[in-house]
C-alpha cells in the first residue's frame, strides 16, 4: 500500500493522491509531512509538518495521534502548521480527544513564510509561501555550515587557530539546501520562493498532465498543471525532482506515461514520479 522512492540521499515514503490523501515520511530528516492518511509506521515522527488544513492533508491527524499513544505513549509531537490554522486544529482535536477518551496533545508550532526552526544540530526548516484557496505553506529543510572565507583559505592551519582566537572573523556562513516539500499551490511557487529550485531534492506537486483538465481549470483550483511546469523546468537546478499528488483522473500507469513522453530529457533525467508503477491506486 505504502509507496516507497528514493531520490539521491533521501527516501520518501508514504501515500499521496490528489483530493484524497497525502502524506509522506523522510526517516533521513525524521520528518512527516501532511497527515491525509494514519500510517501506523509514521506515528513515532517527532516532527509532523502540515501544508495547510484541506481534509486530504490534515484530516487523519486524530488517527495518527491515536494511533502514536496506543503504540509508544510518546509525549506529543510537534506539528508545524500555518499559523493562522492553530487555534482552529486545536479546538479540532478537543472533542476527538473526548471520543477517543485519550488526550489527542500537539505541541502546536505555528508558522509564517521566512520562519525558521531548528530540528536538530544539523537540520532546520524554513517556512515559505505557497498559493492555494486556504492559509498554506511549503517547507524547505537545509543545514547551515561555516566555510573558511576565499582570501583565507592558503593561510596554514597554526596561523587559522591564532586568528580565530584573536577573534578575527575568518568563516562565512553558508547554507546546503537539502529537501523543499511544496504541495497544493500555483507553479508561481517557483518565482516567490525561488529558493526551493535549488534545493538538492525538490518535491513538488503535479495534479494534472494533460489535457483531460484545462489549464484554466488547473488554476482555478490552484494546482500545478504539467504545461506550466515544463515552461520553467530549465530554472530547476535541483538533483532530484519528485513530483507527486496527481489526480485520480489518472492511472497510475497513465501517470508514467504521460511524464515519460512530454517531459524533455534534462528533466527526465532527474525525475521521480511518487506513483507505483502497476496497479491501481491504494485504497
Amino acid at each position: 500500500m505504502l509507496l516507497e522512492v528514493q531520490a539521491g540521499p533521501y527516501r520518501l515514503r508514504g501515500i499521496s493522491l490528489g483530493g484524497v490523501y497525502t502524506s509522506l515520511q523522510v526517516p533521513e530528516l525524521g520528518v512527516v509531512l501532511d497527515a491525509g492518511m494514519p500510517v501506523r509506521q509514521f506515528a513515532a515522527a517527532d516532527h509532523l509538518f502540515i501544508s495547510h488544513g484541506h481534509g486530504d492533508h490534515i484530516g487523519a491527524l486524530p488517527a495518527l495521534l491515536g494511533i502514536r499513544g496506543l503504540l509508544h505513549g510518546k509525549k506529543a509531537p510537534r506539528v508545524y502548521m500555518p499559523a493562522s490554522i492553530v487555534d482552529t486544529v486545536k479546538a479540532a482535536l478537543g472533542p476527538m480527544s473526548q471520543l477517543q477518551r485519550y488526550d489527542l496533545a500537539i505541541d502546536a508550532v505555528g508558522m509564517k513564510p521566512g520562519d525558521e526552526r531548528k530540528l536538530r544540530a544539523d537540520l532546520w526548516v524554513r517556512a515559505f509561501r505557497t498559493h492555494h484557496p486556504v492559509p498554506s505553506l511549503g517547507y524547505l529543510f537545509f543545514d547551515r555550515v561555516e566555510k573558511l572565507r576565499a582570501e583565507f583559505r592558503d593561510l596554514p592551519g597554526p596561523e587559522i587557530g591564532r586568528r580565530r582566537k584573536a577573534g578575527e572573523d575568518l568563516f562565512e556562513r553558508q547554507e546546503r539546501l537539502e529537501l523543499a516539500y511544496a504541495t497544493d499551490t500555483l507553479v508561481r511557487v517557483l518565482e516567490t520562493a525561488p529558493e526551493i529550485r535549488r534545493a538538492r531534492v525538490l518535491v513538488m506537486e503535479c495534479t494534472f498532465l494533460d489535457e483531460k483538465k484545462s489549464l484554466e481549470a488547473s488554476r482555478a483550483g490552484c494546482h500545478v498543471h504539467l504545461d506550466e511546469l515544463l515552461e520553467v523546468a530549465d530554472t530547476l537546478e535541483n538533483e532530484h525532482v519528485v513530483l507527486m499528488h496527481f489526480s485520480q483522473i489518472y492511472t497510475p500507469r497513465e501517470v508514467h506515461a504521460i511524464l515519460a513522453e512530454r517531459c524533455p530529457p534534462s528533466l527526465r533525467e532527474r525525475l521521480v514520479v511518487f506513483a507505483p508503477r502497476r496497479g491501481p491506486w491504494p485504497g
